[in-house]
Order: C-alpha cells, then structure tokens, then sequence
C-alpha cells in the first residue's frame, strides 16, 4: 500500500538544525514508525543506492531532496545534483531554481560532471584551509569556533554514477581519483556523496575501498548480483524484494544486522512542484532569491541568456577598444565562463567553423558580430563583410541578415568578389601606411564552399594574364591579415571541401577550429584528434593552436526574436 509523502514532509519549513546529521524521513518501516536516511554522524556519512527501472529509485531520490529543501534553508544545506540518465528526472530542481541547489546537470556529459567533481574538491580544500586557520577539524567544532561563513553540509547526489566508468580514459580515472579524496575527506567538512545505480555491475573502475567508505546502503528491487553488491556478501536479503518502493535501509557498511526493510513513501509529481513553490517563495522572503543553480543541460542547445558575458557588453557601452576581442562560441561542458575566441592582432588568429550544423553556425557566427560590435566604442566599430550561402527563407538566413543589418556589409555571393577586393586593398593600404589606429575588419564566410570564385587557384601560367583572382586574394588575406587586424570567420561543410577552397597555407593559418560531429580520420588531420568523432547531438569541440586548448561545448541555439530585437539596438 503506497504511503503519501505528507506522512514524512516536515510540518515546519526550514525549522530543523543541522549541526549533526542530516535527518531526512523516506519511508514507513511499519503501522507508525518512520524510517530515516541520517547522515553525518559518525561513520554514516556516504550513502550508496541500488534498484532497477521501476524499483521507486526516482521518487526516493526526489523524497530526499525536497524533504531536504523544505527542512533546511540554503545556508544548512546545499545540493550537487548529477543525472547521466536519458532523461529530465532534476530538471524540476533547475525549473523551480531551487536555491539550495548549486549544480543541477540534467542528461549530464561526462566532462561536465568531472568538473562537477572539481568544483567541490576545490571547496574541500577551501574549508580545509578555513578549519586549519581557526584551529577546528570538523565542522561542528567550526560553528562552536565562532565561524561567521555559512558553511552548509553539501550532498553530491549522482543518479546512474557507473556512466563515469564506462569507458577507461582520463575522465574515468580523474572521477576514480576525486570521488575518493572527496569520499575520504569529506566527511569532516560536512561533505557528503550520495550515489545511485540500477546496477553496480559497471562500476569495477571505481577502487572497491571507495565504496567501502559508503556505510549507508539502500537496496531497492534489484538482481541477485546487485544484491550482494550492494550489501555484504553474506547479507542477501535484498533478492526478496518483489515490490516497488519497498526497500532495505541499512547502516551498517551492509552487515546483516544492520538490515532494516522500509517502504519508500510516495510523492507525486504534482505535490513535488508545489513543495518546490513553497521553497521558492521562502527563500525569497528570507533573502535567498539570488540563489540560482549552475544548470547544465545535455540533451539542449546552450541558450544565448545563459552567457552572462555577453549580456553585459550589450548593456554597457564600451568607452576604448579592447585589447583582444572575442566572440563566445557557447556554453562548455565544465563549470567555468562561455567558450570563447579570441582575435588579438597575432598572425593564425582567424575562426574556422567545420561541419554540417547550420542552426549552430549561423549563431556563432550572429553572435559573434553582436559581441565583436559591442566590445568596441561607436566611434571605433569594428568593419564587417558578410558573405553567407544561407538558404533565403530559412531561420539562419533571416537571423544573419537581421544581425548584419546596419552593421555589415552583406551579400550572399553576387558582391563576393567585390568585398574580397575591397578588403584586399585595405589590408595592402594598412600595410604601407600602419594599422595602429584601424579598427579591426572581420569577414565572415557562411558557406565558403558555395562561392566557387573565392577557391584557390594554382598559378601555372607564364604571363599574360594579370587579373587579380579572388581566391588567392583570400588567401593573401588569410595569410596577412590578422598582424594588421583582419580576421576570418568561415565555415564550411566538409575538410574534402576545406582543401578544395584553400591552399594548404591558408588553412594552415586558420589557428581555430570548431568542429562539429566528423570521421575520426577527419578530425585527426583538422586537431590531431579523433575526438570530434565522439561528439554527439548539440555538441562541438574549439581547438586553438595558440593556447593549445582543447574543449567540447554546447553552442548556442539561434536566440527568441525578442532577445535578438533588444540585444540588436
């Protein structure tokens, strides 16, 4: 018989005291008496979950975190939240902007639950240092000290953590390393790692001493093998399962006796999200409005309103040039700012956009004017040429035209060479004459691929003919422009058509690259990598030969016409 969560949900909200232990109630263990999940306190600090598709593992993942969150104000606990599931299971967490919350990685890369992983390592090691310095060593003896910082108790909570293991690379045993410092370390600075599973068959990666430090084990339905897993060898009552919801709790690292069966109470959807409301209306009557989570979502294109960077360009007007413009290509898959390009006047310093994205191309490429325009003052904005095969009629074309409009020169092919020409004798005039008082020109090439006049061609013959050719005039550019502030913005579809279109000087040249999903083979000639192979959807890798970086980044998806109509003033 299910159990309703009003059974368990606090009667007061945020009226609890953390010093010791979390202390969230999950389930019934009989008529009356309520089962806990108590963490923090002596050795039960780290908790390890297990129950297959259906077993109730979800609802009792949501059972914790919004009891936590209508037990505790932000500033007692804070939430980590990671799910590698093909799914939005916390995606609620990142709509209701719960203020406990500090990450919420929604269909989570492996990347970006690394950094995850970073981020609180980093701030183990800030209490480490905060303890030392008051003389304390845990955090109880930190708030008897007179510490005046909050220092909530953290939960990492990683639904499906195998996923960090399914593959023996750097990111697996980069996890490997820090979920063990965290797991041993963290439980003197109120740090806690909560880890779920439907099965621990594919976690082998993961030292089994680091799983030993995890004494909280709750098994849910599961398999035989899960079951010896998850408890101790000689403890397999969780086999007997048979109901979803009904559980094993036990603190006892999994020992027999520790066994206690419990079933998981019952939160609907509904009720969920109108707790999460009433959290939400408390944290901003007790000040904590300004709390709003880091929200990765993997399975969504990075969204324009995210960059906060660019928001603040658009809204402060530049008073000098800057040093090293730059454009933001999206959002990384790592807790740190926006990926971005920079454009210094440097020889290689042109961009180049290589796939078959064009919704992502056609925003880099926007975008990355709006941002260019708005770095600079109006009395020294930057010059730029559109040239764009975008199909008239289609979202790229109608944005790129929009964002070019009293800012670009535009043309989708008929005035190429003409702007190739321009651009040409400009750079030959800051050649002879100085370019130190020039703004910078930028010429964007949507489609170079299309404009068979801009390929590069072999000089083979023995004079006569002396008409300037396009093509070689946009190498020429390419090859001498960025020293005196012309830069180069192209994309195209395939490498087969890169070399075709440039010599293999002027794609030497292009010192950035954004790649979008390609053959290995095709990646390892562009950044001697076969990564790009391994990108999947809403995904691309920037590779700068200058900084000798390498990262993968969700771009960012053509913005809402309103945001554009505002940020185009």
């Amino acid at each position: 018989m299910q159990v309703p969560f009003s059974v368990v949900a606090p009667k007061e909200l945020w009226s609890e005291s953390t010093t010791n232990e979390l202390r969230i109630a999950v389930g019934r263990t009989g008529a009356t008496k309520l089962q806990y999940l108590a963490i923090g306190k002596g050795t039960r600090q780290h908790a390890l979950l297990a129950g297959k598709t259906g077993s109730g593992k979800s609802t009792l993942l949501h059972i914790i975190i919004t009891n936590l969150a209508l037990t505790c104000s932000p500033d007692e606990v804070e939430f980590y939240l990671i799910d590698f599931k093909k799914g939005v299971e916390f995606k609620c967490y990142a709509d209701a902007k719960l203020p406990h919350a500090k990450v919420i990685a929604i269909e989570s890369d492996r990347e970006f639950a690394l950094s995850v992983l970073q981020r609180i390592d980093e701030e183990l090691r800030r209490r480490g240092e905060m303890f030392r310095k008051l003389g304390v060593q845990d955090l109880a003896g930190y708030k008897k000290a007179g510490g005046t910082e909050p220092m909530p108790r953290s939960l990492l909570l990683i639904d499906e953590f195998q996923e960090f293991f399914v593959e023996d690379d750097a990111v697996a045993q980069g996890a490997a390393l820090l979920l063990d410092r965290i797991v041993r370390q963290g439980r003197a600075f109120g740090i806690h790692v909560f880890l779920g599973s439907q099965t621990l068959g594919g976690a082998y990666t993961l030292a089994r001493t680091t799983l030993g430090q995890m004494v909280i084990r709750i098994a849910l339905q599961c398999n035989e093998a899960d079951a010896a897993l998850i408890m101790d060898d000689g403890n397999t009552a969780a086999r007997l399962l048979s109901r979803p919801g009904e559980g094993i709790y036990n603190d006892a690292a999994g020992a027999i006796e520790g066994n206690s069966p419990f079933q998981v109470v019952w939160l609907t959807d509904d009720e969920r999200d109108a707790h999460l409301a009433q959290v939400a209306q408390l944290a901003q009557e007790r000040g904590f409005g300004a709390k709003k989570p880091i929200v990765f979502e993997g399975n969504m294109p990075a969204d324009v309103r995210d960059n906060a960077l660019l928001a603040n360009v658009l809204a402060t007007p530049a008073t000098k040039p800057p040093a090293d413009p730059k454009c933001w290509l999206g959002l990384p898959n790592a807790i740190k700012g926006p990926t971005e390009a920079l454009f210094p006047r440097q020889s290689g310093r042109h961009l180049l956009l290589i796939g078959q994205n064009d919704e992502a191309i056609a925003a880099i490429m926007g975008l990355g004017m709006l941002a260019l325009a708005a770095q600079h003052p109006r009395e020294r904005l930057p010059r730029f040429y559109l040239i764009h095969g975008a199909l008239a009629g289609t979202a790229e074309c109608e944005f790129l035209e929009n964002v070019a409009q009293g800012r670009a020169k535009v043309s989708q092919g008929h005035e190429a060479t003409e702007f190739i020409a321009e651009i040409h004798a400009e750079m030959r005039r800051r050649a002879d004459e100085g370019s130190a008082g020039d703004p910078p020109l930028f010429l964007l090439v949507h489609g170079l691929q299309k404009f068979r006049k801009l390929r590069y061609e072999e000089d083979f013959s023995f004079g006569g003919d002396d008409t300037p050719k396009p093509g070689n005039q946009l190498n020429e550019i390419i090859a001498e422009g960025p020293p005196l502030g012309i830069h180069l913005i192209t994309s195209l579809d395939t490498l087969n058509n890169l070399n075709r279109s440039l010599s293999r000087k002027a794609v030497s040249e292009l010192g950035m690259r954004v790649l979008f999903q390609m053959s290995a083979n095709d990646s390892a000639s562009l950044i001697d990598s076969p990564k790009a192979s391994t990108l999947g959807l809403h995904r691309a890798l920037f590779y700068s030969e200058h900084e000798s970086r390498m990262e993968t980044f969700r771009p960012f998806a053509l913005p809402e016409a309103g945001w554009l109509s505002q940020a185009v003033l």
